[in-house]
């Protein structure tokens, strides 16, 4: 895995897809529910929506039940011989 800076990086990627809203995150443009102004006047922060977050929960599921699924089945085996 290569380093890269988030300047370097938003270089490289569509500044019609990705937007910098912070010095340290960088979002896509259509994850973007609305933008509201701070009361300071300062640049609005981003409410990303977390859409992403579901599907990334249910392979996190799926992993950890395909990883047990041996160790479980072999646990069985053992406690109730046939």
């Amino acid at each position: 895995m290569a380093r890269v800076t988030l300047n370097n990086l938003e270089k490289q990627l569509d500044s019609s897809v990705f937007a910098r809203i912070h010095r340290t995150a960088i979002v896509r443009v259509d994850r973007i529910k609305e933008l509201r102004r701070k009361r300071d006047g300062g640049t609005p922060p981003a409410w990303v929506t977390n859409a992403p977050l579901l599907p990334l929960a249910l392979l996190l599921l799926t992993g950890l039940y395909l990883f047990a699924l041996p160790y479980v089945t072999n646990w069985r085996r053992r406690r109730h011989p046939e």
